[in-house]
Order: structure tokens, then C-alpha cells, then sequence
């Protein structure tokens, strides 16, 4: 009677089990699927802006932002190293047994029973037929041992016992891809984190002024971070990110860009980037210059420094601030990338963060009646904060862009990252800039300008239809100056308030026509007076009445827009900043030597057969022999039944001068 199973075996079962191991293995390649989809270590507010709230909470609940350093997966890959680990060692002493045992002690009637066997008579002597057979077995590559018993002999042949070195490969391979995988873990820094020995930054300010509990030592094991280093500048430290903030990491080396090249396609697209570092350590006796570029690292004392993208650096932007409104004034001013600038004005306080400079930018124009890819030049971001901290974040292009054959100055606007930019189209005077517009859009805020211009316009008007009515005409100019006010600080929207708040909603439609045709009327006098004031005599082109339409599309825009200035960059000096990210890896190559293995132990359990080969010889009696041949195999037996068919036919012409009866009871 077996005795009942015991807690501890039960659980060295499970540990050790076939179900337990491929479950472990799925969930890892599921979650490394996920993690090779879904990039890595971003920062939070990117994930935000493109999943959205709830979906944000929930990946961030299951840790799928940093999946590898999740404590969920480390677990399972702790539990698949001790599951593996107690397979082995469950297995171990049998696969010994197993490779030791050349099993000739079997009987022959279990000989007969094999699916592959055959039986062969012989005039042979039984020396002979022995010494045939164990030629034959080791010209087949088959180690052999021989049982001499009193009736009869058996020679034991086994080849492809390798087979089973591909089980221990294949699972040593996993154990130790796992532990390389541990080892460039960031477990030690989670495990210092639980203790309260470190603590990520969140805050962005200055790496000099990050506290030491969030910054490592130069000595760390292994790290993975990235840092953004400007043409003709140094740095010792990269940036881990770790959650919403990230840790400092301090190098044991300064790192140089300097010199830094990007190609790019005739559509302005890059084509290919790569750096000139200089590693400054005081064990060189001079510093190690070599140039890097994608998936061609720099590899300085264990540490991996790879080209990973590039961006701004700093650059200089000349910018020229035009004034929507009077109450501000126009201003001309120098700035850089990554620097925030105070602008005042008569009333209000605002704050100039610019955060980018591109030179190229490839967008999608209608040319044509098709959409086609093309760089419309350089564009400097940033946003504008007031007073109460609300910012609005722009994108103004530098060159206009043409659209069905106009040509504007373009600004994006929006007031959240996850929002696509609304645009403001600024139509170009005939000398290319914007003076026309601006002049117009100032004129319009200009009471006494605009009565002038609505007192012409209607006196003409009621001239021509013979009319001679005061009262009418001050009504009149007064709409027009009320209704051209309004137009040029709050747009159509603002027309339609005042619309609303006068009359009732039976009349609104009527009221909404005549005051559209009062407000066009007084548009069209302050324009035609402020072309005039420019310049511009006799009668106006249907190039110039198109301009007058854009523009109006424009200002109608403005309430919304958020800026009180129309920000126009005039010039640039550009500095790039290579993006390197430096990594210190030394599981690595464990990794690589345990995919090796895993490699080779697949080869070999797939593609090496355990063999067996018996050969039973019996004395017959009249100095005749019969020969029982069986054999197995663990795995490919369609190609074993072949190979058995062809060892059969060897066997048969070796012993074809002593054959006197050859019948076959197999099953072929």
C-alpha cells in the first residue's frame, strides 16, 4: 500500500509541475508583449493625454507603465525560477538512471512485444552472430554493453543521450535568463524605496538642487536612464524614471557631445542622426573620442551609451509681440528654449514659457485638391500663463503657409495637452507681413476713427436714397461704432449676445440680418479708410476684398485665441541637444549566454532522438543461432521506423550466408 502523500511533497509536486511552468511562462509573454506595445517608463502625463482618466488608473493599477519592474511580474519570475528549479532537481536523478541504465536485463518476451522487432535465424555459430551484431551496433554510432547468461546473450545498444542534455539546457537556459533578467532588475531599487532610503523626485527643478535620497552613486549595478546633452556641453548623471518622477544617477565618467549631425529626406523628414562624444575619466591619460548613431552604441566600461534621438538644446528665438488690442503694446524681445520670460502690459501680467523650437515641421497641405506631406519651416511652442496660473499653450509657425493658394501666418492654440490645437489663420499683406491686418484690427478699436468712417458711409448712403432724416443718420453711426466695438474685442459670438439681450426670440432672426448688414457696412468704410491711411488709392482689387474677408474671419477668432499678442518669431540661432540613453547592464550577457543554452536544448530535444537497440541471441541448437532484434525511441517515430527498417536490412546482408530461416512476427 503507497503511503499518503505529505504537505511538503504535494508542494514540491506543484512547484515542480509541467501546468504550473507553461502557466508562468504565458503570463510573462503576455506581459512582455504588453511592455514591448506599450512604451515604457513615459512620463505619466504623456500616458494621460492618450489613454484618458480611467483607462490612466487602471494600467497604472496593474503597473503595465513599468511592467518589468511591476512587483507582480518579478514575483511570477521568482516563482517560474522556483518552479524550474525544483523540476530539474526532481528530475535530475532519474535522467541519470536513465542515461546510465542501458536496460540488458530485459526479457525477451518484452522484446517481442515492441513494435519494432524481428526475428532472424542464423547457421552462424554464436560467437559469430554476437560479433556481427556488436560491429554492427557500434558502426550505427550506438554505445553498447553485453549480458552473457546461460541460454542466451544480449547486447544493449542506446545512442542520443545528448536528448537529454537538452532537457537540463532548456531549463537551466530559463533559470538563468531569469536571474540575468533579476539582475538588471530594478528590484534593489524598489527594495531601498520599501525601506525609505530613497525617494523619487516629482518636482521639476534643477538636478543640483535634486536631494540626495533621490540621486544614486556611480557604483549602482545597473541602471537604464536618458539625458538630453546640448551641442558643446558635458553631463555625469542621467535621469531614471520611476513613476511620476525619476531618480538621478551619477556616472563614474563625463560624457561630451561634441558635435552633433542629423540628415534629413527632401521633405524635411530626419533621414539619420548621429554624435561626436568625448568620455572625460580620470583613469584615460587622454579622453576617448567616438562617434555614435542608431543601434551603433558606445560601450565604455560596461556602460552602453546609445544614440537615441535628438532635440532642442536651448535655441535662441527673436520674437515680435503685435498687440490684438490697444490696451497693449507691441514688443520686441530675445528668448531661449527651456527659459520663461515676465511680459507686462497696461493692465495684466503674464508669464512667457518657451518650450520648444523646431526647425522642421511636416504637415499635411491641400494642394491640388490632394493632401500632401510638406515642411512649412520653423515653429517655435510655448505657453502664456496670467496671473492666476491658467496657460494656454501655442504653436506659431515662423513662414505663412499657403492654403488654396492664400497665404497666412499660422498659430495653434490650446488649453490642454490632450486637446488638438485650434488654428488662427492671419492673412499676408502684399509686402508679406502682417502690418495690414494689425492696422485694421487697431483702427476698428478706434471710436472716433470708426464714427468717421460710419458718418461717411452713411451720409453717401442717404444721399443716394434722398433722404435727409438726423435722427436716422445718429442712430445709424452709433450701431455701426456700438456694433464695430463689439466685433473687434468679442467676435460674432458677441453680436449675437447683444442681439439676445435686446430683443426677443421672434425677433432675433430680423435683428440678426440688419445688424449683420449695419456691421459689414462700418467694416468696410474703417478698412477702405485704414487702406487709405496705408497708402493704397483708387478702387480696391478683388485681392484686396479677399484679404478683407480673411481678416474678418481672423478677428472673429481673437476672443478665443487667449493671448493679447500675436507672437511672430523674426529669427532663430539653433542649438541641438543629442538624446543619448546610458545603460549599465550586466545581466546581459547572462541573459544572452542563458539563451545559448535554451537555444541548444531545444535543438537538441527536438532534433536528437534517444535510441535503443537490443539484440537477443539465442543458441538453437545444429550450430544455428536466432537473433531477436527490437528497438525504441522517445520521440520521431516515423523517421525511428524508418531508420529501424534500414538497420533490419543491414543485419539481413551481413548475415545473409548464414540465414537459413528469415521470419518476420514484427509489426512494420
Amino acid at each position: 500500500m503507497r503511503n499518503a502523500s505529505t504537505p511538503s511533497s504535494r508542494l514540491i509536486n506543484f512547484l515542480g509541475s509541467m501546468n504550473l511552468a507553461i502557466s508562468l511562462l504565458l503570463v510573462l509573454a503576455i506581459a512582455s508583449i504588453i511592455g514591448t506595445v506599450l512604451q515604457q517608463n513615459k512620463p505619466y502625463t504623456d500616458y494621460q493625454i492618450k489613454f484618458g482618466s480611467f483607462w490612466f488608473d487602471l494600467f497604472q493599477m496593474l503597473g503595465l507603465y513599468d511592467v518589468y519592474s511591476a512587483v507582480w511580474f518579478l514575483t511570477i519570475l521568482g516563482f517560474l525560477v522556483l518552479s524550474t528549479t525544483t523540476c530539474v532537481g526532481r528530475n535530475t536523478p532519474g535522467i541519470l538512471r536513465e542515461l546510465r541504465h542501458f536496460r540488458e536485463n530485459i526479457q525477451e518476451k518484452s522484446l517481442r512485444a515492441m513494435k519494432h522487432q524481428m526475428t532472424l535465424a542464423s547457421t552462424a555459430d554464436n560467437a559469430t552472430a554476437l560479433s556481427i551484431a556488436q560491429r554492427i551496433l557500434t558502426a550505427q554510432g550506438f554505445k553498447t554493453r553485453t549480458k552473457q547468461a546461460d541460454d542466451h546473450t544480449v547486447i544493449a545498444g542506446m545512442k542520443g543521450g545528448s536528448n537529454h542534455w537538452g532537457y537540463w539546457l532548456t531549463h537551466l537556459g530559463i533559470i538563468v535568463i531569469c536571474l540575468g533578467g533579476l539582475m538588471d532588475s530594478r528590484l534593489p531599487l524598489m527594495i531601498a524605496e520599501w525601506q525609505g532610503n530613497l525617494k523619487p523626485e516629482t518636482r521639476n527643478i534643477p538636478a543640483a538642487d535634486v536631494p540626495p535620497i533621490s540621486q544614486l552613486p556611480p557604483s549602482s549595478y545597473s541602471y537604464r536612464g536618458s539625458v538630453d546633452i546640448p551641442e558643446g556641453n558635458r553631463a555625469n548623471i542621467i535621469f531614471l524614471p520611476v513613476r511620476d518622477g525619476y531618480l538621478v544617477q551619477h556616472l563614474p565618467f563625463e560624457v561630451e557631445v561634441k558635435d552633433f549631425r542629423v540628415e534629413h529626406y527632401s521633405t524635411g523628414m530626419p533621414k539619420s542622426f548621429e554624435s561626436d562624444l568625448v568620455i572625460h575619466d580620470k583613469a584615460l591619460d587622454k579622453p576617448l573620442e567616438s562617434t555614435i548613431s542608431v543601434n551603433h552604441p558606445l560601450i565604455y566600461k560596461g556602460v552602453a551609451i546609445y544614440q537615441a534621438n535628438f532635440g532642442d538644446g536651448g535655441s535662441q528665438v527673436n520674437l515680435h509681440l503685435h498687440p490684438f488690442s490697444t490696451r497693449y503694446a507691441a514688443q520686441d524681445m530675445q528668448g531661449n528654449v527651456f527659459r520663461d520670460y515676465n511680459l507686462s502690459s497696461s493692465d495684466k501680467k503674464y508669464k512667457l514659457e518657451i518650450n520648444d523650437f523646431r526647425l522642421f515641421n511636416i504637415n499635411d497641405i491641400e494642394e491640388d485638391g490632394k493632401a500632401k506631406k510638406k515642411n512649412i519651416g520653423p515653429s517655435v511652442t510655448f505657453k502664456l500663463r496670467d496671473e492666476t496660473g491658467q496657460a494656454m499653450e501655442y504653436q506659431n509657425y515662423m513662414n505663412p503657409v499657403t492654403i488654396k493658394g492664400q497665404h497666412y501666418f499660422i498659430s495653434g492654440v490650446r488649453t490642454t495637452p490632450n486637446e488638438p490645437f485650434r488654428y488662427l489663420h492671419i492673412p499676408v499683406d502684399p509686402k508679406g507681413g502682417m502690418e495690414r491686418f494689425m492696422r485694421f484690427l487697431s483702427d476698428m478699436q478706434n471710436p472716433e476713427l470708426v464714427k468717421k468712417s460710419a458718418m461717411a458711409t452713411t451720409q453717401l448712403s442717404m444721399q443716394q436714397a434722398n433722404m435727409q432724416n438726423t435722427g436716422v443718420e445718429t442712430q445709424v453711426i452709433e450701431s455701426m461704432v456700438q456694433l464695430t466695438s463689439i466685433f473687434a474685442s468679442k467676435g460674432s459670438d458677441g453680436i449675437m449676445e447683444e442681439i439676445t439681450k435686446r430683443f426677443p426670440q421672434d425677433r432675433q432672426e430680423a435683428a440678426s440680418e440688419a445688424f449683420m448688414k449695419v456691421l459689414n457696412a462700418a467694416l468696410r468704410a474703417v478698412y477702405q479708410d485704414s487702406l487709405k491711411q496705408a497708402g493704397v488709392t483708387g478702387d480696391l482689387t478683388e485681392a484686396d476684398w479677399l484679404f478683407f474677408d480673411d481678416s474678418l474671419l481672423a478677428i472673429d477668432k481673437i476672443a478665443a485665441y487667449g493671448s493679447p499678442w500675436f507672437v511672430q518669431m523674426t529669427s532663430f540661432k539653433q542649438v541641438e541637444a543629442s538624446g543619448l540613453q546610458i545603460t549599465r547592464s550586466p545581466g546581459k550577457d547572462v541573459v544572452y549566454f542563458g539563451s545559448a543554452m535554451l537555444t541548444l536544448g531545444v535543438f537538441l530535444l527536438f532534433y536528437v532522438a534517444h535510441r535503443r537497440i537490443w539484440v537477443w541471441v539465442k543458441p538453437n541448437g545444429d550450430n544455428r543461432v536466432e537473433l531477436v532484434l527490437a528497438g525504441s525511441s522517445n520521440r520521431n517515430l516515423p523517421e525511428f521506423e524508418r531508420y529501424f527498417n534500414k538497420l533490419q536490412g543491414i543485419f539481413r546482408q551481413t548475415l545473409v550466408r548464414e540465414v537459413t530461416d528469415d521470419s518476420s512476427t514484427g509489426k512494420h
